[in-house]
């Protein structure tokens, strides 16, 4: 059909002629309430927006001479945050002479990626970042 007879269709019915395809050959278009279609189109991305979940970065602290009951405490509060499909940044504190002995907080790390392993996975592994070792643990 012609632009001008299907503009002429569009303007009889109190509508508006869309160019749906412009690359297409001949170029396709529609008639339509463009109002009523841009309206319809922020509607659907706002109720997809609401249902998207963003992931966030939980940070949970440790010690390398973290006593059991703190140490359950602190794993129970970073498998919540796995659970609720977020990720956790499990950081080592060092302080003074505690830098001479990197392994005692490496092997903290190591039983808090063990006690987790069930419901989350090791994204990034333990790296010692100044007076911090840190490792990243993603849900499963």
């Amino acid at each position: 059909m012609p632009v001008d007879e299907a503009l002429a269709a569009a303007q009889e019915r109190g509508l508006d002629l869309v160019e749906v395809a412009a690359l297409a050959r001949p170029p396709v278009v529609k008639i339509m309430d463009y109002g009523k279609f841009k309206f319809e189109e922020a509607k659907a991305a706002r109720a997809a927006k609401k249902k998207q979940h963003v992931i966030q970065l939980k940070e949970v602290k440790y010690r390398p001479g973290i006593d059991d009951h703190d140490f359950d405490f602190k794993t129970r509060h970073a498998r919540e945050f796995l659970g609720d499909g977020n990720k956790v940044k499990v950081t080592m504190m060092y302080r003074g002479r505690q830098m001479a002995h990197l392994e005692f907080g490496k092997a903290v790390l190591d039983r808090v990626a063990a006690a987790l392993a069930d419901i989350g996975k090791v994204e990034m592994d333990a790296k010692l970042e100044g007076r911090n070792m840190t490792m990243v643990l993603a849900p499963k």
